[in-house]
């Protein structure tokens, strides 16, 4: 970690630059804030490769890939943009050292063989996840897996790809070898066709050097170079001497040559599974490690003020320093629309299927945090107060890592050091009394709209339900409706000047993991009591007050059904009690030979007026359905003599639905 120097930009899109963190291949990654606090890293694309269209195809295709990854395993991504003159991301902070740097460091070496299991879990976890979004990584190795106090978080998908991704750019043409040789699989030694299977090969030659230091097909030091390890990755037996079972035939499992009968992320996961996994109530590292990373947090102490001299904040959407036009195409809350069959209906054809790596839930090794001693109950947090707090709890955090290490203790406490399970605010100071709402009246209500881009529809839209609260606190529970998803996100207040600024996060996603938050949100009064201006990421809306409870007619409550294809049944019931912006407000339930799938749909709007009922996609309940059943898309429900029509306005298919009983 390194100063500022002077030709670093103060700010890029709302994140103030603290420090450099390194650089690159692709450019230079910096650590940053943003303006609710979070600690992130924001990587800035060198302007040569952004000067080359096929670069910059494949970098909005990371971006897009990304973010359909869960954060369990991996560092997050919470914001970017792919359009601007020099493109950025920036992703969640992981306060960790690099494996490579652990097990390479003077006083770690390799790691102990409960540890290197517990890292296989990990591992494996994330590999599931990233696998599941239909990425393969291609460069799993040490230096892109973190050490953290509960777990590993696989980083860097600088040359992941999408499994159905665009014929490959100019810097992956066929022929042309990606991946570093020590760590590469024999497919990608021989230029074969990349699937999953080749980062569980990477996996276990990152386990194999996690345990001996070396890594297993050599490191390319003796005579022949990196052409003989990759001759003994496509050849020979790996070097996997010291490693005791099972350890040895577990790292065994993930090198097998032929990629069929390799491993898969599930089988570790299976085979790796710590002891007390469920709760974490061990750590998971050595003593003198767990005691580094105290450290390191209490060092991430000495970058909250950012240095003298940093400069203001540009405006919100005014030109960023480095970048020419602000925020535009950002990864965020709404990914691209994916066609999907409809949840709860007819399995789709296996000539239109597209097979989903099989995947495994992995629960993450962690453990509550206790309250924080920063927050005065009943009182929201000032700025001061917040800052302060964070401070006293970073330093508590890091003492008591510090203190546990040395003493050799058996549990530890994740979610108070930032990048090790969660973030913490602190509260007004003693004796501080309350302040009044932070929030203007005329905001606080229920707000909803189509969303544009460029003057252009989306097809998707945007609900907000606003609320008292000072800065600091949650005080909006915003709702974006997609094509073929549905989020729903907090919304913590950052600035009430000249409107309201928000800083999001994801609390639901259908389907699960697709969603993650915009970044700033900036809501403006345009003159009318009756609309508010929302803008997020190049995206903005005119949103329109809901006046009085939304619910549908009381013509459409009830149950309808419709026959399925496969000679089934599904119900499509509208609850009493269904109101907007609610959850499980209609349930679906499809019965056919060998099906049954049960799912929740939200409803968006009730149709009041001339406007549609909207509901989202369905969210099937995979504890009570069993057999083939899919999340669908976003539809449209409304009465035609008395039969319920539910249309799918991105295909312009309309199914029809008449009453039960």
């Amino acid at each position: 970690m390194a100063e500022l120097a002077a030709d670093d930009p103060q700010w890029i899109g709302g994140y103030r630059l603290l420090r450099r963190l390194g650089s690159g291949g692709m450019g230079r990654v910096y650590l940053a804030r943003s303006e609710g606090g979070r600690t992130v890293a924001v990587k800035h694309i060198k302007a040569e490769l952004a000067a080359e269209p096929e670069f910059r195809e494949r970098f909005r295709l990371e971006v897009e890939a990304a973010r359909r990854v869960g954060e369990r395993w991996t560092a997050p991504v919470l914001d970017a943009d792919t359009e601007a003159d020099t493109p950025w991301v920036a992703t969640g902070y992981i306060a960790g050292p690099s494996l490579d740097q652990v097990v390479s460091g003077e006083h770690h070496g390799p790691l102990p063989e409960e540890s290197v299991r517990t890292l296989a879990y990990g591992l494996a976890g994330a590999l599931s996840d990233i696998h599941r979004a239909g990425i393969v990584h291609r460069d799993l190795k040490p230096s892109n897996v973190l050490i953290t106090i509960d777990g590993p978080r696989v980083i860097d998908f600088g040359i992941a790809r999408a499994l159905d991704a665009v014929p490959e750019s100019t810097m992956t043409h066929t022929g042309v070898v990606v991946g570093s040789p020590s760590y590469m699989s024999p497919e990608q030694v021989r230029s074969a066709r990349l699937t999953p299977a080749s980062d569980v090969f990477c996996m276990g030659s990152v386990l194999a050097y996690a345990a001996t230091g070396c890594p297993p097909f050599g490191n390319g030091g003796g005579s022949g170079g990196m052409h003989s390890v990759m001759f003994r990755i496509a050849a020979e037996e790996p070097d996997l001497d010291g490693v005791g079972e099972p350890l040895r035939s577990l790292i065994e499992g993930c090198l097998v040559k032929d990629p069929e009968k390799r491993f898969t992320p599930a089988d570790v996961i299976t085979r790796a599974r710590p002891e007390g996994a469920s709760n974490a109530a061990a750590p998971w590292l050595p003593a003198p490690l767990i005691a580094e990373l105290g450290r390191r947090a209490v060092q991430l102490l000495d970058t909250d003020t950012p240095p003298s001299g940093s400069g203001a904040r540009p405006d919100v959407g005014g030109a960023d320093a480095g970048d020419a036009d602000g925020p535009g195409t950002a990864r965020g809350e709404e990914p691209a629309p994916e066609p999907a069959p409809e949840s709860g209906s007819t399995p789709a054809p296996a000539s239109d299927a597209t097979p989903t790596p099989t995947t495994t839930s992995v629960p993450p090794l962690t453990v509550g945090a206790p309250a924080d001693p920063g927050t005065d109950a009943g009182t929201g947090p000032t700025e001061t107060g917040r800052r302060s707090g964070r401070r006293r709890a970073w330093l508590g955090a890091g003492a008591a890592l510090l203190a546990l290490a040395a003493a050799g203790a058996g549990l530890f406490v994740s979610g108070l050091v930032p990048g090790f399970g969660g973030e913490t605010g602190g509260g007004a100071g003693p004796g501080e009394p309350p302040s009044a709402s932070d929030v203007p009246a005329s905001y606080v209500g229920t707000w909803s709209g189509p969303v544009e881009r460029d003057g252009e529809p989306t097809g998707q839209y945007r609900r907000f339900e606003l609320s008292e609260g000072r800065k600091g606190e949650i005080v909006a529970n915003s709702v974006s409706l997609g094509r073929s998803y549905m989020c729903k996100s907090d919304g913590t207040l950052v600035s009430a000047e000249g409107g309201l600024k928000l800083d999001t996060k994801v609390v639901k996603s259908v389907p699960e993991d697709f969603c993650s938050a915009l970044g700033s949100h900036s809501l403006t009064r345009t003159g009318s009591s009756a609309t508010l201006d929302w803008e997020a990421a190049g995206r903005r809306a005119t949103l329109h007050r809901v006046r009085g409870e939304e619910q549908p007619a009381p013509a459409l409550r009830g149950t309808w059904t419709r026959p399925l294809a496969n000679g089934g049944t599904q119900r499509l019931t509208i609850e009493s009690s269904a109101r907007a912006g609610s959850s499980r407000g209609v349930r679906m339930v499809s019965e056919g030979p060998g099906q049954h799938c049960e799912a929740g749909v939200d409803l968006f709007s009730a149709g009041r007026g001339n406007g549609p009922v909207r509901i989202a996609p369905p969210d099937v309940d995979s504890r009570t359905s069993s057999g083939s059943c899919t999340t669908g898309h976003s539809s449209t429900l409304r009465l035609s003599d008395g039969v319920l029509l539910r249309h799918f306005p991105d295909t312009g298919a309309t199914l029809r639905y008449t009453r039960a009983g």
